[in-house]
Order: structure tokens, then sequence, then C-alpha cells
């Protein structure tokens, strides 16, 4: 079993970044968590994550409370689950950040 954990930096001036860890075991992904944070008044605030925790892939959408909505994904390969919310969170953080950002009072 082999894990993986990196961030990759989204914004220039390093306020956003999205961390991932992959975990495997014989030669296959077995677990998955994407999050997607950024740098709001000098903390950093997880955003957005996608794991497979409970049982099945899935998105949690993050407010300042620490709430969550839980959103299935029906994507059960977890290399194909790796690579969409990659690309999700690459396409719509500034989105996340804003919906974010609006319950921060």
């Amino acid at each position: 079993m082999g894990d993986k954990e990196f961030t990759k930096i989204l914004t220039p001036d390093g306020t956003d970044r999205l961390r991932i860890k992959i975990i495997t075991g014989r030669g296959r992904v077995t677990d998955v968590v994407i999050q997607y944070e950024s740098k709001i008044k000098d903390k950093w605030h997880p955003i957005v994550r996608y794991d497979c925790s409970h049982g099945f892939f899935h998105r949690d959408i993050l407010n300042p409370k620490g709430e969550k909505i839980k959103q299935p994904i029906s994507i059960k390969n977890l290399n194909d689950a790796l690579t969409y919310a990659e690309q999700d969170i690459k396409d719509r953080w500034e989105w996340y950040k804003e919906k974010f950002r609006k319950g921060i009072k």
C-alpha cells in the first residue's frame, strides 16, 4: 500500500491551492482525497473536498461555519474520479471561493 500527497498551487500569489492524496494498493488506486483550499485573512480554509469516505465518491462543499453539503458523484473508477475532481476544481475554483466568501460575515 502506498500513499502520495502533494500540493498544486492554483494562483500566482499562492493563496489558492489543491491538496491531493492518493492511496494505492496492489497497483491500483484505492482511495483519493482532493481538496481545494484558499488563504483568506491569513488563514487556510477548506472550500471543496472530493473523497471516498462513507463508502462512495462524493463532493463536500464547505462553508465558513464548517458545515458541508454532500453531493454524490457516480464515478466508480477512482482514476477517473481523481481526474474529474481535479479538473472540476481547476475549472471552478473562483466560483467555489466566491460562494464561500459570501458566507463570511
